[in-house]
C-alpha cells in the first residue's frame, strides 16, 4: 500500500511540476509561425465555397505571389466572377471587372466590403501576412485542439490603424500552424473566426488546405471555405504579372 501511495505522490508532483513549467515566449512562438508561411514567390489554386441560408456557389481562382508586398489574381469561375482579376501592391489593391472593363482602385471604406460575397473582406486581403509585423504576442495557455497540442497566444495590434485590434490564437505546437482564431474590436467584439480543417505540407513548411471563415456579425452567412487545390514555392513569375496592365491582358 505504502508503494501504491508514493506511485500517487510522484504522479500528482510530476502533473504540478508540467503545469508549472514556464510557458514558452508568445513573440518566440509568432515568429515562427511567421518563417512556416514564408517563400519568395508562390503560384496557388484555390476555390471557396460561399453558403448562406438561401444558397451556396463555388468560386475557383489562381493566384501569383512575389514576396509579402504584391498579389495577382485571376478568377475562373463561376461564370459571375470569371475573367475578373485583382493586383495588391503594398497597401494598395486594384480590381478589374470584365463586364465594364474598368479598373478601380479598392480604398478606404471599400475595403471593409466583403470579396464576391464571402466571409473575407478586401482588408483581409490586403494585410501584411507576416503578423509579427502587426501585433506583440503573450503565450496564454496550452490547450489541445482536434486531438492537436497547442500554444493559445493573444496578439494585441502595434498600431491603431489596423483592421483587427487584438486575436486569439491557438498554435500547434510541433507544426506552428495556426489551426483556430479569433479576430476582435478595440472594444472586445469578436468580429471573425478562423478554422483550419485541414493542413499539408511543401517543401517541409506546412500550410492550411482547407480554412472556415466566419463573419460573425453577418448572421445571413454560414461561413466560407478556402480550399487549396495547389501550391508551388518558389515559383518562376514574370515581373509584367504584377502590374495594372495585367489586369486586362487575357
Amino acid at each position: 500500500m505504502k508503494k501504491y501511495y508514493i506511485v500517487i505522490i510522484i504522479g500528482i508532483l510530476f502533473m504540478s511540476a508540467l503545469q508549472a513549467a514556464p510557458l514558452p515566449e508568445g513573440m518566440e512562438i509568432l515568429k515562427k509561425v511567421d518563417e512556416n508561411i514564408t517563400a519568395e514567390n508562390r503560384i496557388m489554386t484555390s476555390r471557396m465555397i460561399v453558403r448562406n441560408r438561401r444558397s451556396e456557389r463555388e468560386i475557383k481562382a489562381r493566384t501569383w505571389i512575389r514576396g509579402m508586398d504584391q498579389a495577382f489574381t485571376e478568377y475562373l469561375s463561376s461564370a459571375r466572377e470569371q475573367g475578373t482579376k485583382m493586383l495588391k501592391e503594398g497597401d494598395r489593391m486594384w480590381i478589374y471587372s470584365p463586364s465594364t472593363d474598368r479598373i478601380i482602385q479598392i480604398a478606404g471604406h471599400m475595403l471593409r466590403q466583403s470579396v464576391m460575397g464571402s466571409d473575407l473582406s478586401y482588408e483581409d486581403m490586403m494585410e501584411d501576412p507576416i503578423l509579427s509585423n502587426l501585433y506583440t504576442a503573450k503565450t496564454l495557455s496550452a490547450d489541445t485542439l482536434r486531438k492537436r497540442p497547442c500554444w493559445v497566444l493573444e496578439l494585441t495590434a502595434k498600431t491603431e490603424d489596423i483592421a483587427y485590434h487584438s486575436r486569439k490564437l491557438w498554435v500547434d505546437q510541433e507544426r506552428m500552424i495556426v489551426l483556430r482564431e479569433e479576430r476582435f474590436a478595440k472594444g472586445g467584439t469578436l468580429l471573425k473566426e478562423t478554422d483550419v480543417l485541414h493542413v499539408f505540407q511543401v517543401d517541409g513548411l506546412w500550410y492550411p488546405k482547407e480554412i472556415l471563415y466566419r463573419d460573425v456579425l453577418n448572421q445571413n452567412s454560414e461561413g466560407t471555405r478556402f480550399i487549396i487545390e495547389s501550391l508551388e514555392l518558389n515559383a518562376e513569375i514574370p515581373a509584367w504579372r504584377f502590374t495594372k496592365a495585367a489586369l486586362r491582358r487575357s
